[in-house]
């Protein structure tokens, strides 16, 4: 299908559409900081795999307060050096942990059993193997830790979808709920608890 193009083939979004996506008018569309309270707290280490330019980053440096951080990974410098500028603006880039992945890996093998929660909104379908991300995902979570994925209609399939969530589930997540987000396909996930 058409709209499944880049779902089908990995492709990741390019830089320029970054400007798209923090703009003001989808930041009042989707509210940022409605979809992400319920799930993040002061001092919780947070990731957050493709962040582009910062939509939901800067609302979790918020959440997380000085006590936290956000591990912020992207495969394009040019998303993380803006993401960078925005951080600095709003007073908040020294919570924000800035990386540059690989097609491979996220880099946050350092983070084994470290972090609290993951956003995953909107990435898993540009990923080479939702499988290897959740893998990734359930080494550096905590026990009980949860993840949010959300994905969008336009991109992902219901079939896909699926997909991504028996990956999740290989690597040791369960589906806890499917709140309803404007993204399209969404679901809570939590990593078991050994």
């Amino acid at each position: 299908m058409e709209n499944n193009t880049c779902a089908e083939s990995h492709q990741v979004c390019p830089w320029w559409v970054g400007y798209l996506m923090a703009s003001p008018v989808r930041r009042i569309l989707y509210q940022p900081a409605r979809v992400l309270a319920p799930y993040v707290r002061p001092g919780m280490v947070v990731l957050e795999p493709g962040p582009g330019m910062g939509f939901f980053t800067l609302e979790l440096a918020r959440l997380v307060g000085q006590s936290g951080r956000v591990v912020a990974v992207d495969v394009q410098s040019r998303m993380l050096d803006s993401l960078r500028r925005r951080a600095d603006r709003a007073g908040i880039l020294d919570r924000i942990d800035l990386r540059l992945a690989s097609k491979e890996s996220l880099g946050v093998g350092d983070l084994a059993g470290k972090v609290d929660f993951t956003l995953a909104f909107a990435v898993v379908h540009e990923l080479p193997s939702a499988a290897a991300f959740f893998r990734e995902a359930a080494l550096v979570s905590k026990p009980g830790s949860r993840l949010l994925l959300a994905e969008p209609r336009g991109h992902v399939t219901s079939q896909l979808f699926a997909t991504e969530l028996r990956a999740a589930r290989d690597a040791g997540f369960m589906t806890l709920e499917r709140p309803a987000l404007k993204s399209g396909h969404s679901a809570l996930l939590e990593k078991a608890r050994s």
